[in-house]
This record gives structure tokens, C-alpha cells and sequence, in this order.
């Protein structure tokens, strides 16, 4: 998987979804420790008696190390004073599927301690819903005692000093607090206290941060075991006969990564942060920008406005200052540094300090002089302080996602920390994607310079990415005609043909950063000279980068907007696409054992093959989104852009024509040097899910990989969502191109396919069957009726003209009465009881939301009825 984007903002709803860090720092002296009066019998101690013979770690909030008990006490001397909770993994569990990282922030938010009695409560507040325009204290109250705030734990005072008291935090510390129980699987886990304790180690103390480790054991119940949904001896591995195998086939499981299935310790981080200061300033969100968003309700905004605009939002961003705004060129106040994991080796660990290091280039632009930086992490510091930047290196069992976490101030959007987390197999994928395609291996012994800089190149631009990332940056995927514009693209390793026919993978990802990110930083990072009208500078830099289509379309335009893609390149979609199927026919024509060094077993081409043969896997989600798709923008009144254009219906047409070019059989088979040489997998080397299904059992399937590949192309051009939307851009506009003119192409040039030996036709009857289901899927799933409807008759007509057709040969006489047969039990298929669909529902825009007004009528406004003082209902008659 590609690089996923995680944020963490430190209060309410704002947190939950998104991926955060915990943080250790260097041991700090232990307090001196004192003899202490012991308190009077039944009376509850001093701290200082209460404490007399545990290990004081001395800091932001006192700790008490109790080794006789194994417990951990806290000193709380700050009561209604906010600080930032934040949690995260001080070890990973190494699945990708589980997604439990070494590093990695889990949650955070803003909290206080608040005293009740006998009792000290840990009190979340509500950011979402505020009243920052005012400073009246009833109208600030209004507003917080109208939305809940959340009680995170309540903690018994075992011991009081004036102004001071000691709470156990054991029973809070050894918990599961961010439902990793259930995560982990195959199997059903608890967490079990008996094998959980305090990590001392890790748990120390600083002026502005306490810092608190847990290992905690979660254990295997009765009735889970090993093999329960995966590994390598699970469905669909050596011997199976699942052919098609699902996510959880190959699921690396609990089994697979832990010493022991029956138990699996991992190490929980806990910190306590004190606030940052007043001294940043936000600045107001752009969706123009590329920045992501914090954001919250304010009540006190205005009156002159809608809901809509109660909404405040700023960039998520950190903290830099020129140390003289007014200079073209300064220093800043303070850098920002970054710190890789010492535990990277080469040649990856100086491509990564290498890749991380391109944003010096913006802030330079910028009008920065040594603004950033990328240094090794020393021993002194911890991947989880909650001062330094981070570039984590992981590794899992499975190749996976890299990410750019953050924890982020959510009252001013303030980055306050970045977590990089780059796994190491990603390096390793690209070098198998680089074999597969430039077949380096003419003697077999030699290690290919180009395949190791293919990998390096990719490594040195993903660390950019995911820095990107922690200095607030989302994805940019713009397609535009400047070329590569951006390091926060998913960019596709770009590779051309040679007029000899070779290929050319000397560009094949960028070293630098983008045009684009020069343009971002500005927007975010410029410290503008006193008196500069802010709203309108930054305008100006987004209007001169338009200027030069350096924009910006993010994840969610994919599959709308074919100038949004992730994995591709250039502009035109379906021209790359038919680029990249030339490039591919060429290495598949001369593709065989010079993908593998010598002595590998012939059977592990199977791996290599796979990245060669769906080269074009990608392109073909880009080229879709051309079908009934828009060029749009994110539009603001009076910027005087065309927002949402229609994709001309000759671009349309172009992609169709591409993404039906692929379905030709001949596009479709295999190299000769895999049929013909390609064995059942030795011992020792079991299947995964990197490898193409089969329904061949030991033997490779030579009909399925065109099944995976024919299924990509006509999955992606019958989305539902697509297409409902070439139903609707025909009825608007009759000369662009229409559902039937779809479902019609891609039925004809699967039916009339002219197939040049058996092994092609084979692979044709293989693609009708997936053309024929796929229609299927849509007359059940769709959404929209016409959709459904148009699906319906289409295989309808299809199931009466293969039953009258006379068949080519016997194979496709017994294909197409098993065409029919399916069909006709599809169309035929029993109903439960007819119950209406699911109508839109009907927004009025009421003065009163609708649920709310159901809920009057029927539990307040009841005729006959009055009310007590208390709010009570009379009699229990009048209760509707």
C-alpha cells in the first residue's frame, strides 16, 4: 500500500480516527529521598510519608516508583490547568494487517485534572463546539455547558501534602486504552494484568513533559488459535484450493509475527506535555492551499451569517519565524530539525537523509537560510519526545503503508511534533518492480546499478512525502502540464522506450522537490514583513501558481476528476495509458529467467512477473475516471475560474478506447518463457498474496492473471457511482457518452474478440465471464434505479442473443449455455417481500431541523398534558 496520511489533533472528535505518537525522553537524576513523619492512624498520609520508601523521579508531574508493590504514583499539584495526553506504541507488534507500529502515535488530546473530593477526575473539554469571539463569561459558558466534555478517569487520593496530592496510576496505565484488543486476531485476545507491568526504562521525567511505559500482555482465549484465518498455511496457500483468495487468506496474524501465539506483549507510551506558549499565529485555511484543516463551531461568530459560516479553520502547520520578517533572506528563530532512526542501514539511510533534506530547497525559496534540516537521531534522544521531529524506520512481516503522522495543537493548529514512519520493505517492492521490468539479470550473478538507484530513488522521494505530511502538507495529485509538480503525489516510477526498444529508466522518479511545494511552503511558512496585508499575499501566491497550473486535486477527486491521480503520470490519461501498455507488450514479449539471479528457484518468477504484468493496473483507475467525469476545481466566488466542466466527449471516448484496448487477448497472455517454463513452487517457498490466484491447485493458473487484469479494467468503468453519473451527464448533455454506450463497448469487444490460437480464446471465455458478472454486480448493487435498470435489460439482451447465437466451437457452446444458465438464475433470482427502496431523503432546509421537531411533537407538545416545576409529566397517562 501507498503512504497513508494520519494526523492527530490533540482534543474531541477531532482525534479519534486519526494516527498520533506517544514520546520518551532521557533519564533525568532521581530526587534525593527523605525520611518523612508518618501520618496519624486513619488518616490519609502525607505524600511525603506515603512515598518515604519509593524512587521519586522528579518533573512536570512528580512520579513515584513503588518497586515492592510495582506500582506507579503521581503527584498532582496543577488542578483546571490543560496540558496535552498523548498516547502511542513504544514497540510494534510487526503486522501490517494489524497495523500496530513501532513508534507510532495512537491518539492525544487536551485534558485537566480536576479535584472532587476523595477523587481527582481526568477531564477531556469539548474543542469542537467553541465561543472564541467573545469574551463575555456567560456566553462562553452557554456554549461548554451545552456540549459534553469527557471524564477519561477518575483516580482515588491515597495521600495530600498542602496543595498537592498522590494518585495510583497503575490501574490506569495497565489497561488497553486505544482498543488494540480488538485488533488483534485471528483469535480472540484479553489483556491479562498478570503479565503486564510498569516499563521503567522508558518512564522518566522532564520540566515540560512526564513520560510514563507500560508493557502489557494480551493472551490468546480458548477457542483461537494458530492458522485461524491465515498465514501461509492458511486458505489459499501450498495446496489450497481457494483460487481467488480474500484480504484474510493471507492475513499475517498474531501467530505469524509473535513469539508466541498465545501471548503477544507489547509496550504502551503515555506522556503528560505541558501547552506551548502564546506566540503562534495562526493562519486562516485555503482549500486551494494543500494544507489540511483544524477546525471547529464557534457560537460567538457573527449573527450575520449561516451555519456555514460558524466554522473557523486554520492551517495545520509549525512553528517557524524569520528572525527579521522584513529581510528578503534571514535566519529563523529556530529551525526545524527532523531526526532519523540510527538503525536505518545504506543506501537507504542516506537516501532518506537526502529526501527529507529536499524541503530545505522551499523554505529556501521561501526566503529561509537554514530553516530545515535532517540529522541521525543520537542515543540522548527518544523517537517519542514530545521535542523532536522523527522519521521512524519499521519493519513488518508484510510490505505496507508509510505514514506522516502529527500531534497538533487543535486550539491554532500548531504542529507540535512529526512522526515519519517509513517501512522497510517498501524499498525491496520497488526493487522487485525494477527487475521485473528491466530483466537485469544477463548472467545472473551480477547486482544491477540501475535496479539499486530505481529503489534509492524511490526511498529518497517517499521520505519527502511523508515529511510533507508533518509539516501539514495532504496529498497533491494534480496531473499538470508542468510535469511533475510535487513530492506529495503517489508518483508511478516514469520509464520510456529507447528507439532500440530498450528502456530508459534513467528519470524514472524525481530528485528535488516540486514546483508545487515551493508554492505551498510559501503559503504556509512565509513570515510576512509588518504591515503586509496577509489575506491578500497569500492570495497573490496562489494566484501566480495557477498561473503556471501548479494546483492542487486530492485523494477524494480520484476517481471524478481525471486530472487527479495517484500512481500515474502526465496529463492525459488515457495517451499514458496506451504508452504504458507499449512499454509493457515490449518487456512481456522478451520477459523470462533474466528477471531472477542464478540459483533462485524458477517458480519465485512468479514474483517478479506480477509487477510486470499489471504495470498498467493504475493507469487504468486514472484513464476511468475520465468516464463521466469533470474537470472541476476548488472554486471561490469571484476568482473568475470555471469550476466544473464536463471531461469532453471525445477525452471520454479517448479513455474508453484505451481502457478497452486492454481487454484484448492478445494483450492478455502470458510470456512464452512462463508457460513454458514457469513450475509448481518448491518446498519452503509458500505462496502469498502477492501472487496471482489460481484454480490450478500446485501448478500456476495461466488463465487467471487475465482474470485479475480484465477485472481491474471493467471493475473500474462499472462503478456504481460512475455509473450513475454517465445516466445523468447524457440526460444533461445527449452528446456525451451514456451507461448503454459503455456496458455496450466493453460487451462488444469482449464478445467479438478474435482470438488467434486456443490459449487466446481460453482467456476470451475467461473476460466474457468477468464482463457478464460485473454487469451483474452492478443490476444488484447500484444505487441509482436507472442504473440497475439499464444493467438489467443489457443482460438481458446478452442472455437472449447468446442462447440463439451459434457457438464458434464446442468450448464456446458449453461457455455460453453456462452464460445463459447464470444469467437467466441472476434475472430469476428469488425476492424477500417487497419492500420500497430507500427514497433520497428530503432536504428543505427547515428552521427547524427535522428530527428535532419529531421529537417535540412527540415528547413535549402532547395536548392535555402540563408540566410539574421539575420538568416531570402530571401523570403518567400523559407520557405519549
Amino acid at each position: 500500500m501507498s503512504s497513508w496520511y494520519r494526523t492527530s489533533s490533540l482534543a474531541g472528535g477531532t482525534r479519534a480516527a486519526l494516527a498520533a505518537i506517544a514520546m520518551n525522553v532521557v533519564h533525568s537524576p532521581l530526587a534525593a529521598q527523605r525520611p518523612a513523619p508518618q501520618a496519624p492512624p486513619g488518616s490519609i498520609p502525607t505524600i511525603e510519608a506515603r512515598t518515604a520508601n519509593m524512587r521519586k523521579l522528579d518533573g512536570y508531574f512528580p512520579l513515584y516508583w513503588d518497586s515492592t508493590a510495582g506500582h506507579l504514583y503521581l503527584e498532582i499539584g496543577r488542578f483546571d490547568t490543560e496540558f496535552m495526553h498523548i498516547q502511542g506504541m513504544g514497540t510494534g507488534l510487526g503486522s501490517n494487517d494489524i497495523g500496530i507500529e513501532r513508534g507510532n502515535l495512537q491518539s492525544s488530546e487536551i485534558v485537566f485534572f480536576e479535584r472532587q473530593g476523595p477523587k481527582v477526575l481526568l477531564v477531556e473539554p469539548n474543542y469542537d463546539y467553541r465561543a472564541t469571539m467573545t469574551t463575555h463569561p456567560s456566553e462562553i459558558a452557554s456554549v461548554r455547558e451545552s456540549f459534553a466534555r469527557s471524564v477519561l478517569w477518575g483516580f482515588a487520593i491515597v495521600a495530600e501534602s498542602p496543595g498537592r496530592v498522590l494518585v495510583d496510576l497503575t490501574d490506569y496505565l495497565i489497561r488497553d486504552p486505544n482498543t488494540i484488543t480488538q485488533r488483534l486476531r485471528p483469535g480472540s485476545y484479553r489483556l491479562e494484568p498478570s503479565r503486564s507491568s510498569v516499563y521503567l526504562p522508558m518512564t522518566q521525567n522532564f520540566p515540560q513533559n512526564t513520560e510514563m511505559e507500560v508493557e502489557l500482555t494480551w493472551v490468546l482465549q480458548p477457542g483461537g488459535g494458530p492458522g485461524a484465518g491465515g498465514g501461509p498455511g492458511g486458505p489459499g496457500g501450498p495446496g489450497g484450493f481457494n483460487p481467488f483468495p480474500g484480504p484474510g487468506s493471507f492475513f499475517a496474524g498474531v501467530g505469524e509475527v509473535a513469539a508466541d501465539v498465545q501471548a503477544a506483549s507489547l509496550r504502551v507510551h503515555h506522556s503528560f506535555v505541558q501547552l506551548p506558549d502564546t506566540g503562534y499565529r495562526p493562519r486562516r485555511y485555503d482549500p486551494r492551499s494543500g494544507y489540511g484543516p483544524i477546525m471547529w463551531k464557534d457560537y460567538s461568530s457573527p449573527p450575520d451569517g449561516n451555519e456555514t459560516s460558524m466554522y473557523v479553520r486554520y492551517i495545520r502547520r509549525q512553528r517557524l519565524k524569520k528572525q527579521n520578517p522584513s529581510a528578503p533572506m534571514s535566519d529563523p528563530v529556530k529551525p526545524i530539525v527532523y531526526y532519523l532512526d540510527p538503525g536505518v542501514p545504506e543506501p537507504q539511510r542516506s537516501a532518506l537523509l537526502e529526501g527529507a533534506g529536499w524541503w530545505n530547497q522551499a523554505f529556501t525559496a521561501a526566503g529561509y537560510r537554514n530553516a530545515f534540516r535532517v540529522e541521525i537521531r543520537p542515543d540522548s534522544i527518544s523517537p517519542l519526545d514530545i521535542r523532536y521531529n522523527v522519521i521512524n524506520w519499521v519493519h513488518r512481516s508484510t510490505r505496507g503503508y508509510s505514514s506522516g503522522a502529527t500531534v497538533t495543537d487543535p486550539r491554532t493548529g500548531e504542529i507540535l511534533k512529526g512522526v515519519v514512519t517509513l517501512g522497510s520493505l517498501r524499498y525491496r517492492q520497488d526493487y522487485l518492480i525494477a527487475e521485473g521490468l528491466l530483466l537485469p539479470y544477463r548472467t545472473g550473478d551480477e547486482i544491477p546499478a540501475e535496479v539499486r538507484e530505481w529503489a534509492v530513488a524511490r526511498i529518497r522521494q517517499l521520505a519527502a512525502h511523508e515529511v510533507g505530511h508533518t509539516l501539514g502538507f495532504q496529498h497533491n495529485y494534480y496531473d499538470s502540464r508542468a510535469g511533475r509538480i510535487s513530492v506529495m503525489d503517489y508518483p508511478a516510477p516514469l520509464v520510456t522506450l529507447r528507439p532500440d526498444g530498450s528502456l530508459d529508466a534513467s528519470q524514472v522518479y524525481e530528485r528535488g522537490i516540486g514546483e508545487w511545494d515551493s508554492v505551498a511552503i510559501k503559503y504556509g511558512y512565509q513570515d510576512f514583513p509588518s504591515g503586509t496585508d496577509e489575506d491578500q499575499a497569500l492570495r497573490r501566491i496562489l494566484d501566480d501558481a495557477w498561473a503556471r497550473d501548479l494546483r492542487f486535486l486530492t485523494n477524494q477527486d480520484m476517481a471524478a476528476n481525471p486530472r487527479s491521480d495517484q500512481w500515474s503520470n502526465g496529463w492525459n490519461p488515457a495517451a499514458e495509458l496506451n504508452r504504458l501498455m507499449e512499454i509493457r507488450r515490449v518487456v512481456l514479449k522478451r520477459w523470462g529467467e533474466t528477471a531472477i539471479r542464478r540459483n533462485v528457484p524458477l517458480a519465485l518468477m512468479e514474483e517478479v512477473l506480477v509487477p510486470a504484468y499489471m504495470y498498467h493496473g493504475f493507469q487504468l483507475e486514472a484513464a476511468a475516471s475520465a468516464l463521466g467525469g469533470m474537470h472541476y476545481i476548488y472554486a471561490l466566488r469571484g476568482d473568475g475560474r470555471d469550476p466544473a466542466a464536463p471531461v469532453p466527449a471525445a477525452e471520454q471516448r479517448a479513455a474508453l478506447a484505451a481502457l478497452l484496448a486492454t481487454l484484448k487477448p492478445s494483450e492478455l497472455v502470458l510470456p512464452d518463457e512462463v508457460v513454458k517454463k514457469l513450475p509448481p513452487r518448491p518446498p519452503g517457498y509458500p505462496r502469498s498474496r502477492e501472487l496471482f490466484p489460481r484454480y490450478t491447485g500446485l501448478m500456476f493458473d495461466k488463465i487467471t492473471p487475465a482474470v485479475t487484469a480484465s477485472e481491474m479494467t471493467i471493475g473500474a468503468m462499472l462503478v456504481p457511482d460512475r455509473a450513475a453519473r454517465l445516466v445523468e451527464q447524457h440526460a444533461v448533455d445527449p452528446a456525451l457518452p451514456s451507461l448503454e454506450e459503455v456496458v455496450d463497448s466493453i460487451l462488444s469487444v469482449t464478445f467479438n474478440a478474435r482470438p488467434a490460437n486456443p490459449y487466446e480464446a481460453e482467456i476470451a471465455r475467461a473476460v466474457q465471464r468477468v464482463a457478464v458478472e460485473g454487469l451483474m454486480e452492478l443490476a444488484a448493487n447500484a444505487s441509482m434505479p436507472q442504473v440497475r435498470a439499464i444493467a438489467t435489460e443489457r443482460l438481458t439482451r446478452k442472455m437472449n442473443q447468446l442462447a440463439s447465437a451459434p457457438a464458434p466451437s464446442e468450448a464456446d457452446a458449453a461457455h455460453y449455455l453456462l452464460l445463459v444458465q447464470d444469467i437467466k438464475r441472476f434475472l430469476d433470482r428469488p425476492y424477500p417481500a417487497y419492500a420500497p427502496p430507500r427514497r433520497v431523503e428530503p432536504v428543505r432546509g427547515d428552521p427547524i431541523g427535522e428530527g428535532g421537531m419529531e421529537f417535540f411533537r412527540r415528547y413535549v407538545a402532547v395536548p392535555d398534558c402540563d408540566w410539574m416545576d421539575n420538568g416531570a409529566w402530571v401523570a403518567a397517562s400523559c407520557r405519549p
